[in-house]
């Protein structure tokens, strides 16, 4: 009986697991594509990066946010192609582990790295894919645009939504 019990309660985390992290990667996809003029480009403040406080209080948010920027950057209508959806994806999956990481000591400090990663990995490709000559100082122009981008939409509600997490029940329903 305690084995039926095991299973049950194994089986309910998995599907916790996979449907929270479905509904991460959904919400991080309509915030990219519907708000695609400010989420895509050399100059960008994509507003679905709000998900990459979620690692910050678990592990277990990292594969959905992942994923959503994944579909994100196949979706592009600029469709810059394989260099940005793996480039992007891997940029998205390294910040939210050394925010899982950060955010063990510090929740709000863990808004850093989504913002110095995707600034240094996303920002150092993107002129390559947009531009056909292209210089240091754009690199680095662009480097500077991603990361300021992110760093206004995890400052200006990714800080207060890590507050609001805290301060409420919200971090227990969390995966």
């Amino acid at each position: 009986m305690s084995d039926i019990k095991s299973t049950l309660k194994d089986s309910k985390k998995r599907t916790r697991f996979v449907v929270f992290n479905g509904v991460i990667a959904a919400l991080y996809v309509v915030l990219a594509y519907f708000l695609a003029p400010i989420s895509y480009g050399p100059i960008q403040a994509r507003l679905a990066e709000i998900m990459t406080i979620f690692p910050a209080f678990t592990w277990a948010t990292i594969p959905g946010v992942s994923l959503g920027c994944l579909i994100a950057n196949l979706i592009n209508p600029d469709s810059l192609g394989p260099v940005d959806i793996i480039g992007g994806t891997l940029a998205t999956l390294i910040a939210g582990v050394l925010s899982y990481y950060i955010g063990k000591k510090n929740k709000y400090l863990a808004i850093i790295p989504p913002i110095l990663v995707n600034g240094v990995i996303v920002g150092g490709y993107l002129p390559f894919l947009l531009f056909d000559t292209v210089t240091v100082s754009e690199v680095l122009f662009t480097m500077l645009t991603v990361a300021a981008g992110e760093a206004a939409v995890l400052i200006i509600i990714g800080l207060p939504l890590i507050t609001l997490i805290n301060k409420t029940d919200l971090k227990n329903k969390l995966p």
